[in-house]
């Protein structure tokens, strides 16, 4: 397992509709093992493809937050949402592609989602929690939206200028090192 780099916004990248995976394969299987120990490096509960500059409909989850307990990740390929509740929840939302930067984000208390596993087989389940939360944050990542695209355009254009610096910081660091 490789953990790969996380892009960080504003890049183009993270603003595109990923493409369906066709077969389930080594590839895929590789994306997502990596994805998994990219996670769980950085850390966080949730990755998408694009995150790492793969344009395809892969995102993994563990929204397991006791140390205690086994972990649970799960690996979403195609996902798609089959119904939504009517009752919101308010959930602060971060984003592994803009660091250290959080908004309260208001999306549907539960979720279904149906999906390929690795396994080639389909999957479906209803989440609710932060498990929701989480499942619909990545499946915006694959279609091109971030949590930020939920706040108004002050904090939006805000936040984008923190992570604008932070690139240009993160890259003189590189060049002077």
């Amino acid at each position: 397992m490789t953990i790969r780099p996380i892009l960080i916004h504003p890049d183009p990248r993270l603003k595109k509709l990923c493409d369906p995976v066709v077969t389930v394969d080594d590839e895929v299987r590789k994306l997502a093992d990596d994805m998994l120990a990219t996670m769980y490096d950085a850390p966080g509960v949730g990755l998408a493809a694009p995150q790492v500059g793969v344009l395809k409909r892969v995102f993994v989850m563990d929204c397991v937050k006791d140390n205690t307990a086994a972990p649970q990740p799960m690996v979403l390929i195609n996902p798609e949402v089959t119904w939504t509740s009517e009752e919101t929840n308010v959930y602060e939302e971060g984003c592994l592609s803009i660091p250290e930067q959080y908004a309260e984000v208001t999306r549907p208390k539960e979720v279904r989602m149906r999906w390929l596993g690795l396994d080639g087989q389909m999957h479906e389940e209803q989440f609710d929690g932060l498990w929701a939360t989480c499942a619909q944050h990545e499946n915006d990542h694959l279609n091109g939206k971030l949590f930020i695209d939920y706040l108004g355009a002050m904090k939006r254009s805000m936040i984008t200028r923190k992570m604008e610096k932070l690139k240009r910081e993160r890259a003189r660091g590189v060049k002077e090192a």
